[in-house]
């Protein structure tokens, strides 16, 4: 879908220049192209012609939301700025509060079904833009309560017989702007996950590729436009339109009521624009704005602004609804889902990569992320859109003939990008936002056994009787406790802890440091162990020796896996993982066994296994996993068990019930093609079809993996049972 040119940082930046004769030259310079993101540029002119292919990706956003976008979009489409951010000021002191006009003027009733509040209205301090004539300028400076021309525009233009002129008041007989009615509320706010995922997924995009995301975007919203053609909205512009000095600050943007009129778009290619009116009665976010202003700036711009940057109002239709809704998606998709890099890099699966992103915004927005991390990300988002801007400037200047230092600097901003670039992609993936650079690990000393060499049995449960430990030996030292969090923070290594049937949460899971057993007492799907949404990790094992027996582990909300072998060794029996993350992890250097459980409802593969890690799996099922759609062709064959063979792994899987996964049952993920372990050569010797081949292949690769096999039942796989992934 065609987005608006953002002009005012240039009219089309050059390409980086050739580097000097000393410089590496193994990067090549990247096209001209335009910022690709509302919050990119730090200004933009409006009316100026949606992007064309070829010249650059542009948002679609509007100089409106512009210059506060960059830390609105990691946290989402935020609706619009509220208007009583708006900082009253007034001639005599600054930044205090006007008071309401004394005249009674008439107060716009409320329109048809609207809320009886309106957006508050004040008045500020600003230099309008130039009224036409001598008598239009005063007007305009006594309505925004300005000081004198010399004071306003300096000593150049407003110089010489204006300069002594006082400032004047308000004429009476002029009225002052009403308060602006309350926008349409975008059901969008409320939307679950998976309705955002199934909208623009399903319904928006259709599978389409990112090359054509436009057209989607540019089909959908042009059919929602056919409901009505005129409605009433806010037209919310940037305040450069009007004055020439402003405080951001006061002014955040500017907003107006005006009736829109839509008109079928020539070409899927032309601008999405609509004609406006100033609506009756003129309403508008800053009291003392002038009227006359307002008309001239419309004329000028021959009655047509950018479409996003109306909103409709309440109190109309279900049409237009339905219309504000359209408008709040599409923002939306420009703002926080759309990168510059999109049709840049091939993608098989771009809706796939927009789930991804839409997963990370609610992880923010939810605080499945937390606060600090997703406020790196934000920095991150924002820095990359920053450092864009200046390249393009940078760019912009450079003359015919650059020098060597002006190409230097010209690279170097250019790999700054590409670093920045790279970060962002690490978070639009849920593992590498897990293991990544972004999450450190927890660090907890081991406490080591008592000082009295003893080991203690934590009970845990409301109540403790006789008949809970008549199987104990008389002289097992019994410490009881109703909360499970309260028996793990009480151990020491060697304890073993009890659980009897309920539902229990415990943070400390994350941080089993010491040797200790916690096995439950009865059924296994009674003793219930949930997670806790708000923080990172459920499990969490770097001890030597930790078991887990007879429970129910059922993840909610946590980004990690639910269970993480850190370090060490983690033994697993008998027990039910109900998995909303990446399923079991186990990373380098890290050990574990999984005995007569069952694995289920992984994001990813049920069981991972990192480069150098050892695992043992017997008596399994593992089913149901690889729940998440991917872009990456190498993540969407992850199903059971998946294996990173640089260094290899080691794995012994016997009596295990594989089945129903999206992926294959096992995957062995390698690096490249070319990385097979045993010479292709030996593999392509005797090989008399390309079947053949790929059988004495994976057979080659699972002997020299260490992977050992026996008796297992791998079946009703989407991909197939086993495979060689190449990454």
């Amino acid at each position: 879908m065609p987005r608006p040119q953002h002009n005012a940082l240039a009219p089309g930046p050059p390409n980086i220049p050739p580097l000097p004769p000393n410089a590496p030259t193994t990067r090549k310079a990247p096209p001209p192209a335009q910022p690709g993101g509302p919050a990119l540029e730090p200004r933009r002119a409006l009316g100026s012609p949606i992007g064309r292919r070829g010249s650059g990706r542009e948002a679609w956003l509007t100089a409106a939301t512009g210059p506060r976008r960059a830390e609105e979009m990691a946290s989402g489409p935020s609706a619009v700025v509220p208007e009583d951010s708006v900082r009253s000021l007034s001639p005599g002191r600054r930044g205090e509060k006007v008071s309401p006009p004394a005249r009674g003027s008439a107060e716009p009733g409320p329109l048809k079904g609207t809320r009886s509040t309106a957006s508050p209205v004040r008045s500020v301090m600003a230099s309008p833009r130039p009224v036409k004539g001598k008598a239009g300028r005063e007007a305009a400076r006594r309505r925004l309560q300005l000081p004198p021309a010399s004071e306003a525009e300096g000593p150049g233009e407003g110089a010489g017989e204006e300069e002594e002129e006082p400032l004047l008041s308000v004429p009476e007989e002029e009225e002052e702007a009403q308060p602006l009615p309350p926008l349409s509320v975008s059901p969008m706010r409320g939307m679950w996950r998976g309705e955002k995922v199934a909208l623009y997924c399903d319904e928006v995009l259709q599978g389409c590729k990112a090359e054509d995301a436009d057209e989607a975007m540019s089909k959908y919203l042009s059919e929602k436009l056919k409901l009505k053609d005129k409605w009433l909205g806010v037209w919310k512009t940037n305040p450069e339109l009007f004055f020439v000095k402003y405080e951001e600050a006061s002014i955040p943007f500017v907003g107006i009521l005006v009736e829109v009129t839509c008109k079928p778009r020539q070409s899927v290619s032309s601008c999405f624009k609509v004609t406006v009116s100033v609506a009756e009665p003129f309403s508008c976010n800053i009291a003392n704005i002038p009227r006359d202003l307002v008309d001239e700036i419309l004329e000028e711009l021959e009655h047509s602004v950018p479409l996003l940057e109306v909103y409709p109002v309440e109190g109309q239709d279900s049409d237009i609804h339905d219309i504000a809704l359209a408008l709040e998606v599409v923002r939306f998709f420009y703002d926080f889902l759309w990168r510059d890099w999109d049709d840049e890099e091939s993608c098989e699966n771009y809706t796939a990569l927009i789930e991804e992103r839409i997963n990370l915004w609610c992880d923010i927005q939810d605080g499945t992320i937390p606060g600090p991390i997703a406020q790196r990300f934000k920095k991150t988002l924002e820095k990359y859109k920053n450092k864009r801007v200046e390249l393009i400037e940078y760019q912009s200047n450079i003359k015919e003939d650059p020098s060597a230092a002006e190409a230097v600097e010209c690279w170097k901003k250019y790999y700054e990008i590409v670093m920045l670039c790279g970060l962002l992609k690490m978070w639009e993936d849920l593992r590498l936002r897990v293991h990544g650079p972004f999450f450190p690990r927890i660090l907890r000393r081991r406490k080591g056994r008592r000082d009295f060499g003893k080991t203690i049995t934590h009970i845990v449960a409301k109540v403790m009787t006789t008949d809970m430990v008549k199987d104990l030996s008389s002289d097992t030292l019994l410490q009881q406790h109703d909360d499970l969090d309260l028996a793990l923070d009480s151990c020491y290594s060697g304890d073993t802890v009890v659980i009897f049937p309920g539902e229990y949460q415990a943070i400390n899971l994350a941080l089993l440091t010491d040797d200790i057993i916690i096995k439950g007492v009865g059924k296994r799907e009674e003793i219930m162990i949930t997670s806790e949404p708000s923080h990172d990790s459920f499990v969490v094992s770097k001890a030597d020796n930790v078991k887990l027996m007879h429970l129910s582990l059922i993840q909610q909300g946590t980004v990690d896996g639910i269970v993480v072998v850190e370090s060490g060794h983690l033994t697993i029996e008998n027990c039910i993982l109900k998995c909303e993350g990446t399923g079991v992890c186990v990373l380098t250097g890290a050990a574990l066994t999984i005995t007569d459980s069952e694995i289920t409802g992984a994001q990813g593969a049920g069981v991972e296994l990192y480069p150098g890690s050892i695992a043992i799996l017997e008596r399994n099922e593992i089913h149901h996993c690889n729940n998440l759609r991917t872009s990456d062709s190498s993540k969407s064959t992850l199903g059971g068990v998946n294996m990173k063979v640089l260094p290899a792994p080691k794995l012994k899987m016997t009596n295990n019930h594989i089945y129903n996964n999206n992926g294959y049952g096992v995957s062995i993920l390698q690096p490249t093609e070319q990385f097979f372990i045993v010479a292709e050569e030996a593999l392509n010797k005797g090989a008399a079809s390309g079947d053949k081949k790929d059988d004495n292949m994976l057979s080659k690769v699972i002997q020299n993996l260490n992977l050992e096999m026996n008796n297992n039942k791998i079946e009703a796989n989407l991909k197939g049972d086993i495979r060689i992934v190449t990454s």
